[in-house]
C-alpha cells in the first residue's frame, strides 16, 4: 500500500481536482440514457488537502464498475454509470452534492468519502428520500447507527467504536503504554472518537491522562502538547486528517518529544508524510486492506486491474490510499448485487436487498453477509491491520 512518489503525488492532487471537475461537466452535459444504464453517484473530497482519498475511493469503484460492466451489468443487461460530484470536505456542500444526485440525476444510490462531518450531514437526507447511501471511508459510529428507521445508510469501511479499541489495545501492546493522551480534531469525528477511546481504554486498563483538541487550520499544537507530556502521556492517540496530523508531528519535532504515536486513518488520505517529514514513518495507523504479502485471488486481479488502468500504480507500493481502493471495491460489488436481487433501482427494494444479500467473495473478505436489518457495517475489528508510511509507501507493521 501507498502513495506515489511526492513529484508523482503532487501532479496526482492536481489531476483529481481537474478530473473531477471534467467529470461533473461530463455528467451535467451529456445526458445518460436512463433505459440503457443505472446511475450511482459519489460525494467525496476530490479537491483540497483530502483529494487523494477522492481518487483512490474513484479508482476502487471504477475497477468494480468495469468489471461488472463487462460481464453483462445488472438488471438485464444495463451498464453502471458513476457520477462524481466534490464535497470539498465541506457538510454543506456534501448536503448540496447529495441533493443534486437525488433530485436532479436521480441516482439509484450513492457513496460516501472520507469525511465524517459530511456523513453525518447528508444520512438525515438519504434516510428521508430513501436513497440507500454506502460509506467507503468515513468511520464515525453515528453514520450507520442513526436510529433511523427504516435506516438506508449502510458502510464497508470501518466504525470508530470498534476502531478505537484497535488503537488502544495496540498502543498497550506494541509501545506498553498504559497511560496515553488524546489528540482530536475538533469537529465531530473527534467527538464520536472521544467517547469510544474513552471506553476503550476503561475496558483495557489504560489511563487517559488527558484529552486535547485542535481546529483543522491550526498550525501550532505545543501548547496541547506540552501537557499531555507532563500528564505522563507515553503514547499519543491521534484522530485526524492529513494536513492537521502533520502539524501536530511538526509540533512534536519542535518540542524534541519522541513519544509513539497510534493514529487513525485520516492519515493515509492526503499528503501527510510530504508535510510532516521523516517523523511521519514513525506513526503507526490503521487500514482495513494490505496489498503488500500474499494476495487472495480477487486482491491479485484488482492490482492487476489497477496497474493496467493507472500509469502510476507499478505494484503495492504505489496504490494510493488502498482502505479507500479497497473499501469501494467490495461496496460497488456489494451495491450492483443487491440492485441486481431488487430487479429494480427502488431505494427501498434495493435497501431489503442489501439487507439479505447473503455470502458475496469479496476483495477484504468473503462477507457472510454483509449486512442485515439490524447491522449496517460490513467490517469489524477482526478485519482491521495495522501500518506506518516507509518513504511515500504505506507498508504492514513488522
Amino acid at each position: 500500500m501507498g502513495f506515489a512518489p511526492t513529484s508523482s503525488r503532487r501532479q496526482l492532487f492536481r489531476s483529481a481536482a481537474l478530473g473531477g471537475l471534467a467529470l461533473a461537466a461530463i455528467a451535467a452535459f451529456q445526458p445518460v440514457q436512463a433505459q440503457d444504464t443505472v446511475k450511482l453517484g459519489l460525494v467525496a473530497a476530490l479537491s483540497g488537502t483530502s483529494a487523494v482519498s477522492g481518487e483512490a475511493i474513484t479508482r476502487g469503484l471504477t475497477i468494480a464498475m468495469e468489471e461488472i460492466n463487462a460481464a453483462g451489468g445488472i438488471l438485464g443487461g444495463k451498464k453502471i454509470a458513476l457520477i462524481r460530484r466534490d464535497d470539498e470536505s465541506n457538510p454543506g456542500k456534501g448536503v448540496a452534492a447529495a441533493r443534486e444526485l437525488i433530485f436532479s440525476e436521480k441516482v439509484a444510490a450513492f457513496f460516501g468519502g472520507i469525511d465524517t462531518p459530511v456523513s453525518f450531514a447528508i444520512v438525515p437526507l438519504a434516510n428521508q428520500q430513501k436513497v440507500p447511501f454506502m460509506g467507503v471511508w468515513a468511520a464515525g459510529t453515528g453514520i450507520t447507527r442513526n436510529k433511523a428507521e427504516p435506516n438506508y445508510v449502510f458502510r464497508v469501511s470501518a466504525m470508530d467504536v470498534l476502531v478505537d479499541k484497535a488503537l488502544i489495545a495496540h498502543a498497550k501492546a506494541k509501545f506498553s503504554a498504559d497511560q496515553v493522551g488524546l489528540m482530536l480534531i475538533n469537529n465531530p469525528w473527534g467527538e464520536s472518537n472521544q467517547v469510544g477511546l474513552t471506553a476503550a481504554a476503561e475496558e483495557q486498563g489504560v489511563k487517559i491522562v488527558g484529552i486535547e483538541k485542535f481546529e483543522a487550520s491550526d498550525v501550532d499544537m505545543v501548547a496541547q502538547l506540552t501537557r499531555l507530556k507532563q500528564a505522563g502521556a507515553k503514547s499519543l492517540i491521534l484522530v485526524s486528517n492529513a494536513a492537521p496530523a502533520a502539524q501536530m508531528i511538526k509540533s512534536m519535532d519542535r518540542m524534541g518529544w519522541d513519544v509513539p504515536v497510534v493514529s487513525h486513518w485520516g492519515i493515509s488520505g492526503g499528503r501527510f508524510t510530504e508535510l510532516a517529514g521523516p517523523t511521519a514513518e514513525k506513526v503507526h495507523f490503521i487500514q482495513t486492506y494490505s496489498f503488500f504479502g500474499e494476495q487472495s485471488p480477487t486482491g491479485k486481479k484488482v492490482l492487476d486491474a489497477l496497474m493496467a488502468k493507472y500509469s502510476d500504480v507499478k505494484g503495492p507500493g504505489d496504490v494510493i490510499a488502498p482502505v479507500g481502493t479497497a473499501n469501494a471495491y467490495d461496496a460497488m460489488h456489494l451495491l450492483a448485487k443487491a440492485i441486481d436481487k431488487a430487479g429494480s433501482t427502488d431505494g427501498d427494494a434495493i435497501r431489503k436487498a442489501l439487507e439479505s444479500l447473503g455470502s458475496h467473495q469479496g476483495l477484504i473478505k468473503t462477507y457472510n453477509p454483509a449486512f442485515t436489518a439490524t447491522e449496517h457495517d460490513a467490517l469489524n475489528e477482526k478485519d482491521y491491520v495495522m501500518v506506518r508510511f516507509k518513504g511515500d509507501q504505506i507498508v504492514p507493521i513488522d
